[in-house]
């Protein structure tokens, strides 16, 4: 046998290659999205890459500001070790700080700004913010949850660096306060900075990026912690599998708290694109941005998109000007909604995915065949979750106590599971939590599904989410789904509540749309399940129905554990009849 080369023999634990060439710094970088934006400084300098109100920024604006960021966190012995946070609604600089804060070394923590004082002190105290960026409205916010922070820790409090971010849509009374009590305005802190601050990429691509907070409904908030490699994969396979071009506007009606804008900070920097910044979303500034800001593209969860659909005539420009992208992701859309946006001229992209994963992982990636189906048909088939991502290596749904696949029949349950470099490093300071996530080697999403013959997935409901009544599971997703398509209702969701012959039961929360009457609630209730009764299985059918507004969170999903509350209050279903 003849001779294997140095560290290539059988046994020696790596694998066989035909040469023993090593890496080097000319061929081997660790890979970072924080290159995007300095490529986009050189292709496109002048091209507007931030825009929000008066204020309009260009890409070699934008390197130069991030690079004083970086620089002047780095006075301030900001760097490597480091967490920043920031808790704004989408303005210039929260996208500055995805860049200008990892290129000093740093994690950047946006922070959810409807979340409570109390849920904020947590977070800030868990990731030892050395460093808060808060917006002049959320400023007392922060002020308060500082306090508790403070509080709890007695002498071992260090107050971080506070940085107040201005905004000149705003009323200038909070800003002005917020300087009275000693915070560094935003504009001024960037001054300290040097604008061709030589940053240096992070040696290991497995260095922190980001950390972002699990919404923590039923504890403590987890600390998801993202590395520059699965950031870099991620923003360029957004945008790939969405077919994004060079140069798209993007509107920024999703939050950049929310799995830092589903990895679309940082794609947008790789294309070469323009943010165009939206502090509140409403109908009217969607349909703004489309006809005198020619957005092309923007994300949302369904929420959005069906308020979008059901907005007064006065609010609304149909046919639209040209095609616009939408990517629904936050809960699964209803076939009906799909339809709807179809007819109105949006070409919608669906997507799946959890803070875990970088955001949206997998798609329902469209096939040419369904072009000639029924739009019914085409709908329900888009409703699917699908295929992965190009990043994500492995999707499965698996019988989670064996991990045996289940088969793909459409039929038979199991839990999603993902692989690969869209995958978290992991849940700060929680072994526990870890442990659990990635056990036989998958990340376990908690999510049941099905696999369909043509092998994309389903999402049929959270694992806590499912009914089970008389013994049968009940997906809630399939409920909400029929009930959604009666006139009546704008939005609807299904949860568990106790039933005295069943066990549990379907209990439907439901708004109704505008010009819909509930003068006679008991009748229309009746209206609504007579309606499920005619398309879906008797044990299906929701046995109660309350009307009113939906609890929702910051991105628009809607807070089922308040519902599965109120179901609580309500006592057990007396009688129920299959």
């Amino acid at each position: 046998m003849g001779s294997e080369g140095p560290g290539r023999g059988f046994g020696s634990g790596a694998e066989r290659d035909i040469d023993d060439l090593p890496r080097n710094d000319a061929n081997y970088t660790a890979l970072t999205p924080l290159w995007f934006l300095e490529r986009a400084a050189l292709a496109q300098p002048d091209r507007a890459s931030v825009v929000h109100g008066p204020v309009r920024y260009t890409w070699a604006e934008t390197y130069r500001r991030c690079r004083r960021l970086a620089s002047a966190l780095a006075r301030r012995s900001v760097g490597n070790g480091s967490t920043v946070a920031v808790i704004a609604p989408n303005v210039p600089a929260v996208y500055e700080a995805h860049f200008g804060v990892p290129m000093s070394g740093a994690v950047v923590n946006c922070v959810n700004i409807r979340l409570n004082a109390e849920t904020i002190a947590f977070l800030l105290d868990h990731s030892v913010a050395q460093v808060v960026m808060v917006d002049q409205e959320f400023f007392t916010l922060a002020e308060e949850s500082l306090k508790i922070v403070a509080e709890k820790k007695k002498q071992g409090f260090r107050p971080p660096i506070l940085i107040v971010i201005g905004d000149p849509t705003c009323d200038p009374k909070s800003l002005k306060y917020a300087l009275g009590q000693g915070a560094t305005e935003y504009e001024e802190f960037l001054k300290t900075g040097d604008p061709e601050f030589n940053w240096k990429p992070p040696k290991d691509e497995w260095q922190s990026i980001a950390l972002g907070y699990t919404s923590g409904t039923t504890s403590s908030p987890k600390g998801v912690v993202l590395h520059h490699r699965g950031a870099y994969l991620m923003a360029l396979s957004v945008a790939m599998v969405w077919g994004m071009p060079e140069g798209a506007v993007y509107l920024w009606t999703l939050p950049m708290f929310h799995c830092n804008g589903w990895c679309y900070t940082w794609a947008l920097a790789a294309f070469c694109g323009t943010s165009i910044c939206l502090r509140q979303v409403s109908t009217k500034a969607i349909y703004t941005g489309i006809i005198k800001q020619g957005v092309t593209h923007f994300c949302c969860a369904p929420v959005v998109m069906n308020n979008l659909i059901n907005s007064p005539a006065s609010e609304t420009f149909l046919p639209l000007p040209h095609v616009v992208n939408v990517m629904l992701a936050g809960a699964a859309p209803t076939p009906s909604l799909l339809a709807a946006l179809s007819i109105r001229g949006f070409r919608v992209t669906h997507t799946y995915g959890l803070s875990e994963t970088y955001g949206p992982s997998t798609l329902c990636a469209w096939k040419p065949e369904w072009d000639n189906l029924p739009l019914e048909e085409r709908s329900r088939l888009h409703c699917r979750q699908g295929i992965r991502y190009t990043a994500l290596e492995g999707l499965d749904v698996v019988d989670p106590k064996t991990m045996v696949p289940v088969p793909a029949d459409g039929k038979s349950y199991g839990e999603i599971v993902m692989r690969g470099n869209a995958v978290m490093k992991g849940y700060l300071k929680n072994p526990k939590a870890n442990a659990e996530a990635f056990a036989h080697g998958w990340y376990h999403s908690g999510d049941l599904g099905v696999k369909h013959p043509d092998g994309y997935i389903e999402v049929k409901d959270r694992m806590k989410d499912i009914i089970i009544s008389g013994g049968e599971n009940i997906s809630t997703l399939e409920v909400e789904k029929v009930v959604h398509m009666h006139p009546a209702v704008l939005e609807a969701s299904v949860v568990a509540r106790a039933d005295e012959r069943w066990g549990e039961s379907p209990c439907a929360f439901i708004t109704l749309k505008e010009g819909s009457s509930s003068s006679d609630e008991a009748a229309l209730a009746s209206d609504i399940m007579k309606f499920c009764r005619e398309r879906m299985p008797g044990y299906w059918v929701p046995k109660s129905v309350v009307f009113g507004p939906l609890p929702k969170t910051a991105t628009g999903k809607i807070k089922k554990h308040e519902l599965r509350a109120k179901a609580k209050e309500l006592g057990p279903v007396k009688k129920s009849r299959m």
